[in-house]
């Protein structure tokens, strides 16, 4: 009994320890955040049929064998929902990064209100790479990647520490010139 209370008392003094070093030492604090949702959904949860009913993009979308695209000519911006056999939502994608050159007509379409372009911790695209280790920490990984001509940094997030009912893995690329956050993608159960 005495061992367990003075091994009490040591684990007490250590974490109180740790917690006073990473307040004054910003630099040591260890930050882990997982995310679960994006566009207000969540993979592994939330079905296409949610997904329309919430962004309303049924008459927008183009379907394939378990891709759903939506994309906004004039803005650049795109949602890419891939689903299982059941519907059920594995990945969400949020992009800037248009893919194709469209011309705009008169009436520029909306597929999605500005605020609802974000995280569940509120990371939105155009944020700055900074913003992303604020909110989540360093990357597990991250390195340079190209998408189109575009040259930029991927960081990868693994979630798997958070249990394996919540999404998985998270990448997020940013352009290389700027630092500014472009695309967004997040998984159940992995990439």
């Amino acid at each position: 009994m005495r061992f367990l209370l003075l091994a009490s008392a040591v684990a007490a003094a250590l974490s109180a320890a740790t917690v006073a070093e990473a307040q004054e030492n910003p630099a040591t604090k260890i930050l882990r955040a997982n995310e679960i949702t994006l566009v207000g959904l969540r993979p592994g949860r939330d079905t296409l049929a949610i997904a329309e009913k919430r962004l309303r993009l049924k008459l927008e979308s183009r379907a394939g064998d378990a891709t759903t695209e939506w994309h906004d000519p004039c803005t650049g911006r795109g949602i890419k929902l891939e689903v299982d056999a059941k519907g059920v939502i594995q990945s969400i994608t949020i992009s800037a990064i248009a893919s194709d050159q469209e011309k705009c007509n008169d009436r520029p379409a909306r597929i999605l209100n500005d605020k609802d372009w974000q995280t569940g911790h509120g990371l939105r695209l155009g944020d700055s790479q900074d913003r992303v280790t604020e909110l989540y920490g360093d990357a597990n990984s991250a390195g340079p990647s190209v998408k189109g001509e575009r040259e930029l940094e991927l960081l990868y997030y693994a979630f798997d520490w958070a249990g394996s009912d919540v999404p998985q893995v998270m990448e997020i690329l940013c352009a290389r010139e700027s630092g500014r956050v472009m695309e967004i993608t997040l998984a159940y159960p992995s990439l």
